[in-house]
């Protein structure tokens, strides 16, 4: 052998060593995102176990998606108010309100259904605006002030219904959250336009994350193992081509699934895409910071407030119609629940970090675990304090990796 090769300086190859030490610092950096996944895989399989397969049979997951739709529609806006660094306590309320509202147009006044709903959006984008106008602009703690809100939509609620319930609605309005896509294709038990839009969601989903993946690694700014890629949309893609296969064998598709698809998709979009949404995270990371560089911090906080009461209001109309009826108790204890979803899903209290779909998945954490302690039997004071250890639970687990940053 040579003096040269002797002395030669040895390069270390890339092998199954440097790819288990890439994938550890991958799953370190992203353990929030991965980890909320595989918690929602776990009690998913769990309850399935336990609940003697009851958990994922059509009708238990239309079910499923009624219960939680409210609570998902709110976590959507819930999640850029706790991104940008503030809270909103009064969510419940304003649902409770604005269903309120919709009862009295539509039942007593005999208003059209359309144009109620239109009013009660425009009324709930308002009620969140009065509310981000004194945070925004007067810097009063968001908790005061959606503190007072949540009090006086209480309020408010009782007062217009005169502490009665108001109801029923007509059979279009109910049809928000008790309707499903049209059998247009005939086809006796199997609802084809729903299978079909399924594999539509699952191709276009896999279209634009192969997009992204080779656009990212083109310009070195991709971290992430190809086994860790291919994984996490096999696994997305396969779930959701299992539900939409079990939703089609029932009824189709809900008419709120649609609903709440079609918002994912655009507050997706509007996060990861946008100037926007890409503001709203820096004013939560270091809000001095971003109105030093010449950002409007005021309007963008001002903004989410505004649609978190408009999405707020939706929630409403949407609870309304699946009750039939509008209660002067309806909303009681809903900010909790969308609080926690929008926490367990990954966002982090100090602001500037979550996701959409985060969001979405802590909304079905909290909504199986639910379902599932119902179908057990287990009694709703067992039920609160379990949500509440999960809840604590996901807090401490995103202080311990902010500590560790």
């Amino acid at each position: 052998m040579s003096e040269e090769a002797i002395h030669q300086p040895q390069v270390a190859k890339p092998g199954l060593g440097g790819a288990a030490a890439a994938s550890g610092g991958f799953i370190r950096k992203h353990m929030r995102e991965y980890g909320i996944l595989l918690a929602l895989i776990v009690i998913m399989a769990f309850f399935q176990i336990v609940t003697n397969g009851i958990l994922l049979k059509p009708i238990n997951l239309t079910n499923l998606i009624l219960q939680n739709s409210y609570v998902i529609i709110m976590a959507l806006g819930m999640l850029l108010v706790i991104v940008s660094g503030h809270i909103d306590l009064s969510v419940g309320s304003v649902l409770g309100f604005v269903g309120a509202l919709a009862a009295v147009m539509i039942v007593q006044w005999d208003m059209n259904y359309i144009l109620a709903g239109v009013i009660c959006l425009a009324v709930g984008a308002m009620i969140g605006a009065i509310q981000g106008y004194w945070i925004a602009y007067w810097k009063i703690p968001s908790f005061i002030v959606t503190l007072a809100g949540m009090l006086v939509f209480k309020g408010l609620s009782l007062w217009v219904l005169e502490g009665q319930s108001v109801g029923p609605f007509p059979r279009g309005f109910q049809l928000i959250a008790s309707g499903f896509l049209p059998d247009v294709f005939g086809i006796k038990g199997f609802n084809l336009l729903s299978m079909l839009l399924g594999l539509a969601v699952v191709a276009v989903m896999l279209f634009f994350g192969l997009r992204s993946r080779f656009r990212n690694r083109a310009s070195s700014h991709d971290d992430e193992p190809a086994l860790f890629f291919f994984g996490r949309n096999f696994i997305l893609a396969a779930a959701i081509v299992y539900i939409t296969w079990a939703l089609s064998t029932f009824r189709g598709f809900p008419n709120v699934l649609v609903v709440m698809a079609l918002l994912i998709a655009v507050y997706s979009f509007i996060t990861t895409r946008t100037t926007i949404g890409r503001r709203i995270y820096a004013v939560g990371g270091n809000e001095k910071a971003t109105r030093l560089s010449g950002i409007n911090t005021e309007r963008l906080v001002f903004l989410t407030f505004a649609n978190m009461g408009m999405l707020a209001a939706l929630a409403g109309l949407v609870f309304a119609a699946r009750l039939n009826t509008a209660t002067p108790k309806a909303g009681l204890g809903f900010e909790l629940d969308v609080i926690a979803a929008v926490f367990i899903g990954g966002a982090s209290m100090a602001g500037g970090v979550g996701t959409i779909v985060g969001a979405v998945i802590g909304a079905f954490i909290m909504g199986v675990m639910n379902n599932g302690m119902s179908i057990l039997g287990i009694g709703i004071d067992y039920q609160q304090v379990i949500k509440g250890l999960v809840l604590l639970v996901a807090v401490i687990f995103d202080v311990y990796n902010k500590n560790r940053a």
